[in-house]
C-alpha cells in the first residue's frame, strides 16, 4: 500500500489538476470580509473545528472553493458561501489567504509517540500509508499534486476530516486516495496523527 500510495503521488506531481489559483491578494482581503467569522481575519480560525486557510497552497484553496460551488464537496456552512462566488472571487481569497502566516501548533505529548509513527511509517499491519509519502516529511504538502499543507493545521479540524474520509462522506480527494487511507486507520490512530500534524513545523 505505502509504495502504491508513493508512485501515485509521484504520477500526480506531473498532473495539473485543473484549477489554477492566479488571483489578487489585495482585492482577496477585501472580499475576505464574510470569510472572516469562521476562518478569522488572517485565516487562521479561531474555532478548531474550521480549518486555517493562512499559507495553504493557493491551488488548493481554488479547488476546495470551486468544489463546493459545484456541489462536489457538501458542507452545511460552506456550500452556500460558495455559492454566489465568482471564479475571480475564488481566485482573489486563494491568493490572499495563501499569503497569510499561519499561526504555529502543539502536540499533545501523549500522542506523540503514535502520531509520529503512523505520520511516517504508517501501520504496514493495517495497511495505512505513511501520510509523509505526500505530505511531505514537514506537512508542508505537494502543491503540484494539490496535496494540502497540514502542518500547523487544527487537531480537530484534521481529526473530523479522516473521520470523513473513512466514512465516505467526503470524497472528493483525488482517485480516492485519502478514503484509501482512512479506511484503515483506528480511532486512536486519527487522533494521535491528527495531534502529531498540529504540531509539525516547515
Amino acid at each position: 500500500m505505502n509504495k502504491w500510495l508513493v508512485s501515485v503521488s509521484i504520477a500526480f506531481a506531473f498532473t495539473m489538476t485543473g484549477v489554477q489559483a492566479a488571483g489578487n491578494a489585495a482585492s482577496g482581503q477585501t472580499k475576505s470580509a464574510t470569510c472572516m467569522a469562521c476562518h478569522g481575519p488572517d485565516g487562521n480560525s479561531p474555532n478548531p473545528i474550521w480549518p486555517k486557510l493562512a499559507g495553504q497552497h493557493p491551488e488548493y484553496i481554488l479547488k476546495q472553493l470551486v468544489e463546493f460551488k459545484a456541489g462536489v464537496r457538501k458542507n452545511d456552512l460552506m456550500s452556500p458561501m460558495a455559492a454566489p462566488l465568482s471564479e475571480q472571487d475564488m481566485q482573489d481569497l486563494a491568493a490572499y489567504f495563501s499569503s497569510q502566516t499561519q499561526t504555529p501548533g502543539t502536540t499533545a505529548a501523549d500522542k506523540v509517540e503514535l502520531g509520529e509513527r503512523i505520520y511516517r511509517a504508517g501501520n504496514a499491519s493495517s495497511g495505512v500509508a505513511a501520510c509523509m509519502a505526500c505530505h511531505g516529511p514537514a506537512g508542508g504538502g505537494n502543491p503540484s499534486a494539490n496535496f494540502p499543507r497540514i502542518n500547523g493545521q487544527h487537531a480537530a479540524y484534521l481529526e473530523q476530516t479522516l473521520k470523513y474520509f473513512r466514512s465516505g462522506e467526503r470524497n472528493n480527494d483525488t482517485a480516492g486516495m485519502m478514503r484509501g487511507v482512512a479506511s484503515a486507520m483506528t480511532d486512536e490512530e486519527i487522533a494521535a496523527v491528527a495531534q502529531y500534524m498540529q504540531g509539525l513545523r516547515r
